[in-house]
C-alpha cells in the first residue's frame, strides 16, 4: 500500500462486532481473563496495552516503513525514553546538533539525564567537524533534528548514520518537523525515527503524544518498550484515537501546509524589512541540496529575521491579527512566536528571529497579515 492508504488502513479493520468503519474508542483500563487464567486477546491492563495504542503504534510503524513502534504520553516522554533506553555497556556519550528543539536542552539542563550522559554539542551540517568529534571520544548515540526548530538547519541523515554505523553509535532522528510524509530516516540508515504526534501527526492543536520507530528489533528496542510499560508514560486511549483520526489526512494537510510555507517564504525573502528567511525550499538556503534529496518537499515550518532589533520583531508578534501568538506547531492554525524570549537566557535562536508555523488557512490572507504586522516597525 502507498502511503495515503496506509494512514486510512494501517493498524485498523472494520470492527467485526458492529460493522463501525470508525476505529472504537476502548476506554477500559483492564480485560477479563480467560478460564485458564490467560488474556485470549492479548490485552490485560491499560499501561501494558490498550487496543487503541496498538492500533496507533502498529500504523505508525507502517508509515515509516519500521520494525515497531513504541507511542508515549507526549514527545517529551519520547525523547527522555529513547535517550535513557542507550544500553549501558554502549558508551554513554551522546553528540547533539547545535541547533534543535528547546525542550531537549531544557531536559538536559534541569533533569538527571543531563548530569547522566556525556553531551556534546556539534555542527552536524559539517562532516569534517562531527568526524573530529567522533574521533575524541566514542559516542553511544547521534541525535538528528532536520529540519530543525527553530532556525530550519538541515542535516544529511544518510551521511551522519553512515559516521555513526562506523562509530558503532546509534543514529535517532527527531523526524517532527518533516513527518513521515515528506521523509524516511529509516530508510536512509537512522535507526530510530521520533515524533511528536501532538504536532502535524494529530494535526489539530488538541492531543498530546510521543512516538519512537525502531527500524528493526533490538535490545535498545527493548529497553524503549520496558520503559513505557514500567514507567507508565503511556498516552490515553482517546489520545491514540484522535492522533489515528489525525493521520488520515495527513498527507493532504502536509500539501497545503508545505504549499503555502514556500509561497510565505518567497514573500518574506523578497520583503525590504526582512533580512534573512530560514526555509530550505528556498535555492538560497544553504541546506537546500540536501533537504531536496531526502525529502519530497519542504515542510510547513520557517523562520525568518526581521531588519532591527527584539523590539521590532516582537511588535510584529504582537500585531498580526490571524496568526496566533503560541507556542506549537504542524496544526491547523498558523502560529508566530518570538523564540528568544521563550526561551530566555538557555536560547541561541537570534533575537530578531520569528518562528512561524503555516497552517491550512488561505495563504494570501497570512501574508497580507505579515505585509500589515510588518508596515507597523
Amino acid at each position: 500500500m502507498r502511503f495515503e492508504t496506509k494512514a486510512i488502513h494501517a493498524g485498523r479493520q472494520v470492527d467485526p462486532v458492529t460493522g463501525a468503519v470508525t476505529t472504537p474508542l476502548h476506554l477500559s483500563t483492564t480485560y477479563e481473563r480467560a478460564a485458564d487464567g490467560s488474556y485470549t486477546d492479548g490485552f490485560m491492563y491499560s499501561r501494558g496495552d490498550n487496543p487503541n495504542r496498538r492500533s496507533l503504534e502498529e500504523c505508525l510503524t507502517a508509515l515509516e516503513e519500521g520494525h515497531d513502534c513504541v507511542a508515549f504520553s507526549s514527545g517529551m516522554a519520547a525523547i527522555s525514553s529513547v535517550i535513557e533506553a542507550l544500553p549501558a555497556d554502549m558508551p554513554q556519550r551522546i553528540i547533539l546538533p547545535d541547533d534543535m528543539y528547546f525542550g531537549v536542552l531544557t531536559l538536559l539542563n534541569e533533569t538527571d539525564i543531563g548530569r547522566r550522559f556525556e553531551i556534546v554539542t556539534a555542527n552536524m551540517s559539517d562532516p569534517d567537524e562531527l568526524k573530529a568529534v567522533v574521533s575524541e571520544k566514542a559516542p553511544g548515540l547521534f541525535w538528528i533534528e532536520t529540519p530543525s526548530n527553530p532556525q530550519i538547519k538541515i542535516i544529511d541523515i544518510a551521511a551522519v548514520a553512515e559516521i555513526a554505523k562506523k562509530a558503532g553509535a546509534v543514529t535517532v532522528v527527531d523526524n517532527t518537523t518533516a513527518t513521515p510524509v515528506l521523509q524516511n530516516p529509516l530508510q536512509l540508515g537512522a535507526d530510530f525515527s521520533l515524533h511528536s504526534v501532538t504536532k502535524y501527526i494529530g494535526g489539530h492543536s488538541d492531543l498530546l503524544l510521543g512516538a519512537v520507530v525502531a527500524k528493526k528489533d533490538s535490545r535498545m528496542l527493548q529497553n524503549v518498550r520496558t520503559w513505557q510499560h514500567a514507567k507508565g508514560a503511556v498516552p490515553s486511549s482517546f489520545d491514540c484515537w484522535l492522533a489515528l483520526r489525525g493521520v488520515q489526512t495527513l498527507s493532504a494537510r502536509m500539501s497545503v501546509h508545505c504549499q503555502s510555507a514556500r509561497t510565505i517564504a518567497d514573500f518574506l525573502n523578497a520583503h525590504e524589512k526582512v533580512e534573512t528567511v530560514f526555509y530550505p525550499g528556498l535555492t538560497g538556503h544553504p541546506g537546500h541540496d540536501i533537504a531536496a534529496s531526502q525529502m519530497s518537499d519542504f515542510g510547513g515550518l520557517l523562520s525568518f529575521k526581521v531588519k532591527g532589533n527584539a523590539e521590532d520583531a516582537l511588535k510584529i508578534a504582537n500585531t498580526v491579527k490571524i496568526f496566533t501568538q503560541a507556542t506549537s506547531l504542524g496544526g491547523t492554525h498558523s502560529y508566530i512566536e518570538h523564540r528568544a524570549s521563550v526561551e530566555k537566557e538557555l536560547t541561541k535562536a537570534p533575537d530578531t528571529l520569528l518562528r512561524l508555523s503555516i497552517g491550512l488557512e488561505n495563504a494570501d490572507d497570512l501574508i497580507e497579515d505579515l505585509e500589515q504586522a510588518l508596515a507597523e516597525i
